[in-house]
């Protein structure tokens, strides 16, 4: 789907992030140039990237062009892994459809989750972003200039996590969580919520959240508010859950007391919720800006 069509339809295409519904038949890739002389031509394509050790499949948007920026995709959660392709899909269809530039190479991750712990994925997260760094150019016949990195929900969380590991040229993560995985899944051991797949697992590998606190807020983002290598902009609707909004203030006050982090930018929509960055005019305009400025 042409980027300029996708934006016209956005406002279709936003309410599907979190799950996925379409099934990208995979092809091979075009064949490779030297780099920065490849095809020169636009394509989308499905294909396995990744490292040596851990490998995870992506969407590719290639724009005509061959010296690109590169706009690193993560989607948020869905219950199975063969909902990956279509969540992968729709998040590249949501980002294209707020994004104002029609030149920058677009890679949507399709990153595992069924039957692994929350944040086990930062791998296959990691992996992404070694490959579209060390391996992108030599394998699509491309010139990488900028890499920045988004997500949303469990994406937003995933790129948040990056970013205290490697610094690459910006980072936007909107209604990033879970936050506080204590709070979330004690919820659930008091029956205040149904229980879910997440909390499910952690609880069979570490009983409960009294059993075992420290475990449990290992794995929350909470837990990574400090050591952030790039400058990072997060987006959150003030009418997201009371799960979310319940730890959104200490999320964001340890972040602003981080003393060894690059900067940090907070945009706070009131009247919206958990896609606020794809449905708020003043949301889409700071996404744009601060990619242009960095």
């Amino acid at each position: 789907m042409p980027r300029l069509l996708t934006r016209v339809l956005a406002a279709t295409l936003l309410s599907v992030l979190m799950t996925g519904c379409r099934k990208e038949t995979a092809q091979p890739a075009p064949p490779a140039g030297n780099n920065g002389t490849g095809n020169g031509g636009a394509y989308t394509i499905t294909r396995t990237i990744g490292t040596d050790s851990v490998s995870v499949e992506a969407i590719i948007d290639k724009p005509a062009n061959d010296t690109l920026d590169v706009l690193l995709l993560f989607h948020g959660t869905v219950a199975y892994d063969s909902l990956i392709l279509g969540a992968a899909q729709n998040t590249l269809d949501g980002f294209a459809a707020i994004l104002d530039r029609e030149d920058m190479l677009l890679v949507s991750v399709a990153y595992p989750e069924e039957g692994l712990l929350l944040g086990d994925n930062i791998r296959h997260a990691e992996a992404a972003l070694l490959w579209v760094r060390d391996h992108s150019e030599q394998q699509l016949g491309i010139r990488v200039n900028k890499i920045f990195l988004a997500g949303h929900s469990q994406g937003g969380y995933l790129v948040t996590r990056l970013n205290t590991m490697h610094a690459v040229d910006g980072v936007i993560a909107n209604a990033p969580g879970p936050l506080n995985l204590v709070f979330r899944c004690g919820l659930e051991e008091n029956g205040q919520l149904p229980p879910g797949i997440v909390c499910g697992l952690l609880q069979q590998t570490y009983g409960t959240t009294q059993a075992d606190p420290d475990a449990y807020m290992q794995r929350s983002l909470l837990h990574f508010t400090s050591g952030h290598r790039s400058d990072i902009l997060f987006v959150q609707g003030l009418d997201d859950s009371p799960i979310q909004m319940y730890s959104w203030p200490t999320f964001r006050g340890q972040l602003e007391a981080c003393s060894d982090c690059q900067q940090r930018n907070f945009l706070e929509i009131q009247g919206l919720g958990h896609q606020a960055l794809f449905n708020s005019l003043a949301a889409k305009q700071a996404f744009n800006d601060f990619i242009e400025q960095h």
